[in-house]
């Protein structure tokens, strides 16, 4: 099974730039996308149901803002919009769907540009974290989390220790994520190198992509039951589409 994520930083621009070229080429199973910037009845049938795959969406109540989706091979036996909190809800931040054995989630955090209202999800969010390692069902949750977790996920993270996405009270947020709470970050039980960025700050150069100064905000985090079937995880990095790049893992499960 072949999992993607990836941030389209507004799903219209990123057709335009060829993401749905990209999507054709993956042959993934479920592809989840966060950030999509449009109210899903105002996208073609194309992008609504690309060939082969099925798509749900959540959309954010503001015009041009959030919203996340999920294209999936199988049709799930079920799916769920939102998680019952309003500020997660109203800004289109979570979309499940279920299947047999497991959940695969796309999600998006907020990015910081509000440290309060950021504080204020996060608390509320790792409540449902908590309730969520309580159930006996397990969890892929994909998405941009917009935490760097160490200092390998980032460029010159010496000087970005007070920068939204880097604070210390928000990689501590993730230490419980994947500490006390229990969940793993797939990725890194796989891939351990240096340099595994899933977003660089500029789409109108490729410098920061060339030079390497990107950060690790993406992630694929699941249930310590399916750490075994972790096969391999990559960064696509010469998907360029949007500013950010698509999170791949494959597991040795099927739908």
């Amino acid at each position: 099974m072949k999992i993607a994520t990836v941030n389209v930083n507004g799903i219209r621009e990123a057709v335009s730039r060829g993401f749905l070229d990209w999507l054709a080429s993956q042959d993934a199973d479920v592809v989840c996308i966060q950030n999509l910037k449009a109210k899903s009845f105002e996208l073609d049938d194309n992008v609504l149901y690309p060939e082969g795959y099925e798509g749900y969406f959540l959309d954010a109540e503001k015009e041009g803002f959030s919203g996340v989706g999920l294209y999936c091979r199988k049709i799930p036996k079920a799916i769920m919009y939102g998680l019952g909190f309003e500020q997660c809800d109203n800004e289109g931040r979570y979309l499940q769907a279920d299947y047999d054995r497991f959940s695969i989630c796309s999600f998006l955090m907020p990015d910081g540009s509000d440290p309060v209202a950021k504080g204020a999800f996060m608390e509320q969010y790792q409540e449902y974290l908590n309730k969520l390692r309580r159930k006996r069902r397990d969890y892929m949750i994909c998405g941009t989390w917009h935490v760097a977790h160490k200092t390998v996920d980032l460029a010159n993270w010496s000087d970005n220790q007070m920068t939204p996405g880097f604070k210390p009270e928000e990689r501590a947020w993730m230490d419980q994520v994947f500490g006390p709470i229990g969940f793993i970050d797939a990725f890194r039980e796989v891939n351990r190198e240096a340099h595994q960025y899933s977003w660089w700050p500029a789409l109108d150069s490729d410098q920061p992509r060339a030079r390497q100064e990107g950060w690790r905000l993406d992630y694929q985090v699941i249930d310590p039951n399916l750490r075994r079937h972790i096969k391999d995880a990559w960064i696509d990095t010469e998907a360029t589409f949007s500013e950010f790049a698509p999170v791949i893992v494959e597991y040795d499960l099927e739908l």
